[in-house]
């Protein structure tokens, strides 16, 4: 059994075990009640589920394992230039909650390159769809395509016991993962560069050689994608892409027809195809002002056009954090250190010093702040990735780490089928009769 196997059986093992003692001491305890508005409101706020991998913060934001992104980006073991950590080094933390030796990290780097050979059909379902398929419908269909190589539908078929659901999840979580970017990198370089394809650099870490698969092979880009890759690896167990792959996981779907729900819930644009719209949003702006420079008065303007016509700022708000989201500062920061007097950086900088006032003005945002979309995209144009119709699939690269991680701990941990009751207008309205009569 590999070390990071054998920790996390021993780690899993143990909680499942206080779990089940904490059960049957406190299996009653009350958590919270439940109003109308949370009910119709899409469950917004409810403790419904257990996610072992991070916890968001309204306040600061997420936490991995308990550690913030800028604890990690000092703790985690980093790229060979020494500059992000390597997201190799924050699965090893969410699956069994200790920071990484170097030896450790470089292990699991080893792993990823040995099981990412991508079968051969599944570039060729791609080769069959058209070139303006959705790149993130392409990435769906490319993860149900390596379906069939499902380790845990094998054991399944073949009688494995429930206690032992973990192990062959756990496989097909490493190999999917290490899978991925090869994945990616050929939608991205089929749709956008004329299936000018890159051959992978196995001498690489994982994300730095998924920048050299996107043919950008700028250093700081590399470092770029170590940050991307980390930050957005997981958000909790409530959003949309990470609940999706939970509820699925919780039929005893397997790995990739799990995640690959995740990502079709990633593609809305009230999820992860926000960083798209975030882009094109800016990029409209620009072309009606008719500068690269625009003042902040002159973005103000707009901001307030767009509000007015009853759309939202894209990038802005967040159902859960009331602060400013550690990972947009995360990627402000990034730019600030390595990237010098970029216009769509700057015009990031001043939408920024804008949009809150203008929304708290409002009064009807609980959360005028930005969140991870607001800045991403304009990082990755720097570089020279303007397809933004890409966006969304680098993010779902990264959020495999996360949600596969947490679909390790929800099979080792026997979380049983999720099945929370629905209830009718009707029936609300009966109950408050009833209350009223009381009254």
């Amino acid at each position: 059994m590999d070390p990071l196997k054998s920790k996390f059986s021993e780690k899993s093992a143990a909680l499942r075990d206080q779990i089940k003692a904490m059960l049957k001491e406190h299996g009653d305890l009350i958590v919270d009640q439940v109003t109308l508005g949370q009910i119709y409101g899409g469950a917004r706020n409810i403790k419904m589920m257990v996610w072992e991998t991070s916890n968001l913060d309204p306040v600061t934001g997420i936490h991995f394992r308990g550690y913030s992104i800028p604890q990690l980006q000092e703790m985690l073991p980093k790229g060979p230039d020494g500059k992000e950590p390597r997201p190799e080094g924050l699965f090893w933390l969410m699956m069994v909650g200790e920071v990484p030796t170097e030896e450790e990290v470089k292990w699991l780097t080893n792993q990823w390159t040995s099981r990412s050979n991508v079968p051969e059909h599944v570039f060729r379902v791609l080769d069959q769809l058209p070139k303006e398929t959705h790149c993130m419908t392409q990435f769906a269909i490319a993860v149900n395509a390596m379906q069939h190589e499902s380790c845990f539908a094998k054991r399944y078929d073949e009688g494995i016991h429930k206690s032992d659901y973990w192990d062959p999840t756990y496989e097909d979580t490493m190999n999917l993962i290490a899978r991925l970017p090869r994945i990616a990198a050929y939608i991205y370089r089929r749709t956008y560069h004329n299936d000018k394809h890159i051959a992978p650099d196995i001498s690489q870490d994982w994300a730095g050689n998924f920048a050299h698969m996107l043919g950008i092979d700028h250093p700081d880009f590399k470092s770029l994608m170590r940050l991307y890759m980390t930050i957005h690896a997981d958000h909790e167990g409530g959003n949309a892409s990470a609940h999706t792959t939970h509820l699925i996981g919780s039929t005893l779907s397997d790995a990739y027809l799990s995640f690959a729900g995740g990502m079709n819930a990633l593609a809305g644009p009230l999820h992860g195809l926000a960083n798209q719209e975030v882009i094109r949003w800016i990029f409209k702006m620009l072309d009606a002002l008719g500068t690269t420079k625009p003042t902040k008065e002159q973005i103000a303007d707009y901001v307030r056009s767009t509000l007015d016509a009853g759309q939202v700022i894209p990038g802005y708000g967040h159902a859960v954090l009331r602060e400013p989201d550690p990972r947009f500062m995360a990627q402000k920061a990034f730019a600030e250190k390595y990237i010098e007097q970029d216009d769509l950086v700057e015009v990031v900088w001043k939408v920024f010093a804008v949009v809150p006032g203008i929304l708290g003005e409002l009064g009807k945002v609980k959360n005028p702040w930005p969140n991870v979309d607001a800045h991403s995209g304009a990082l990755l144009v720097h570089y020279g990735m303007k397809e933004y119709g890409f966006y969304t699939v680098l993010f779902g690269v990264s959020r495999a780490l996360g949600v596969l991680a947490a679909l390790c701990w929800a099979r080792a941990l026997g979380f049983p089928l999720e099945r929370p009751k629905s209830i009718t207008t009707n029936w609300v309205k009966q109950l408050v009769a009833k209350q009223k009569q009381e009254a």
